[in-house]
């Protein structure tokens, strides 16, 4: 009898240990990925902003079509599903997500009760974002998070922390960094990496620094071919954050994964930060409205009114600070509308002992990215477009096709129409890049310290910038 009791303990034990819900606690010790299809389970929390849903714009075999969801009731939810479901039934290359959805002020506290998924994809609200990944990784949760991760000081000691869990639990925590995957970018590196075209990089000064990157974005525009809905709380800083903090979060990471790629920069040492701005950019109440639909602008927005009546929303902001000894400035606006025809825009600009490159997306250039090379003074003609010929072969090992075009003062780069995949499907480029460092099991050992960086330059930017005052003009 007392064999029969044994051998029935035994059983039950060995059904617990099967039936144990492998998203626990030491999840980040039950889930190991091989690449193997629908491997990956998403669960998607609190998708406020519209990132949320292009991380699911295309389908990848290695994650599961059955996407879990957890957010609050309201229109974000909504708007989320609606954007699925129009990835789903589109006519042309449609997907087959099955989203399974649980709404209620408890939803943060579900998803981690349930565990239902091994990776949570966070865009939304970022009041509170920060704290989520903090519990996600905690309770052995990977997180792949669109930018910021953290909109002040206090939010980036939570963040340190967050990342010193997902070390100690073999958990990748990763932003979506989209700029990465520009092809102009891309290119802008690559010929900064041929000294014979690009030279050195150059120190620079607080008046003329070494690297400049400016980005204009738009409240209003269009996603997926349809006139965006803003959420109201995007127009309120203490909810999406500062533009400092914001947008600023790309062009601080491109200057790091540009002029020091694959190396570690420790924000202890390796960063001084010169100067910080922020103002604001005036929104009329019927701006509101049309783009977020609502027919009045919430109480908690009423404080960002001026006596006008105009919404006063710190979106813009510039940051001049040295990385390495090497002088950098990024800044950053945002205005209502693009003129017609034209988009959110960037440029860039990289100086060399040879060269400058030099990325300008105006109207001259329809208002697409457009990679020039800018010969520095001195530098003999003739020897430089030799070696700039030259320099295609090393392009074209990765990039076959691409050409350069000459004019007066500088040459122009063709890039053929193939490359240029677009804003959206660049989520689709970070997907696939975090897939496989989940499969590897790790992040590239400079990942973690420079997005810790590039945070630190943020968050520390905007506290500096409020301390100075506030500025009501760029």
């Amino acid at each position: 009898m007392k064999c029969k009791l044994f051998l029935i303990f035994i059983l039950i034990l060995i059904g617990m240990s099967f039936c144990k819900n492998p998203n626990a606690s030491d999840a980040s010790e039950s889930w190991q990925f091989s690449g193997s299809k629908g491997e990956v389970i998403l669960m998607t929390l609190d998708p406020g902003h519209f990132h949320a849903a292009l991380v699911q714009k295309t389908m990848k075999e290695q994650i599961h079509p059955d996407v879990h969801i957890f957010a609050p009731e309201g229109p974000d939810i909504t708007n989320h599903l609606q954007q699925i479901e129009k990835y789903n039934s589109r006519d042309k290359n449609p997907t087959n997500w099955v989203s399974h959805v649980y709404t209620g002020d408890d939803f943060l506290e579900k998803m981690l009760e349930e565990t239902p998924g091994n990776v949570m994809v966070v865009a939304g609200n970022n009041r509170k974002k920060t704290e989520y990944i903090r519990k996600a990784v905690e309770h052995g949760i990977h997180v792949l998070a669109d930018k910021p991760m953290a909109i002040d000081t206090d939010d980036f000691e939570i963040l340190l922390r967050a990342f010193k869990t997902a070390e100690e639990k073999h958990l990748l925590l990763y932003d979506i960094m989209t700029e990465r995957f520009e092809v102009t970018t891309i290119l802008q590196k690559m010929f900064s990496r041929i000294p014979e075209i690009f030279g050195e990089l150059e120190k620079g000064t607080p008046d003329n620094p070494a690297v400049t990157k400016e980005s204009v974005h738009h409240f209003f525009k269009y996603v997926s071919g349809e006139k965006i809905k803003r959420p109201p709380w995007f127009f309120d800083s203490a909810q999406q954050g500062e533009g400092l903090v914001d947008v600023t979060t790309h062009l601080v990471d491109l200057v790091q994964w540009e002029c020091f790629p694959e190396k570690i920069i420790d924000y202890t040492k390796d960063i001084r930060i010169h100067k910080a701005r922020r103002w604001p950019t005036e929104v009329s109440p019927d701006q509101f409205m049309e783009v977020t639909r609502l027919a009045e602008i919430p109480d908690y927005l009423q404080q960002s009114l001026s006596e006008e009546g105009m919404l006063q929303v710190y979106a813009n902001g510039s940051i001049l600070y040295e990385i390495n000894g090497i002088m950098a400035k990024v800044s950053v606006e945002w205005k209502y509308k693009a003129p017609e025809g034209g988009g959110d825009t960037h440029y860039s600009v990289m100086r060399g002992t040879r060269s400058n490159l030099i990325i300008r997306q105006g109207m001259e250039e329809g208002y697409k990215p457009v990679l020039y090379i800018e010969p520095a003074n001195g530098v003999d003609a003739k020897t430089f477009e030799k070696d700039l010929i030259q320099a295609l072969n090393t392009i074209h090992e990765t990039y076959p096709g691409v050409e350069v075009e000459k004019s007066d003062k500088n040459w122009k780069v063709v890039i053929p129409e193939r490359y240029k995949v677009g804003h959206e499907a660049h989520f689709g480029q970070v997907t696939d890049k975090f897939l496989q460092y989940l499969v590897e099991g790790k992040l590239p050992a400079w990942e973690v310290p420079n997005m810790i960086t590039k945070y630190y330059i943020t968050t520390k930017a905007l506290e500096m910038a409020r301390a100075e005052g506030t500025t009501d003009l760029p």
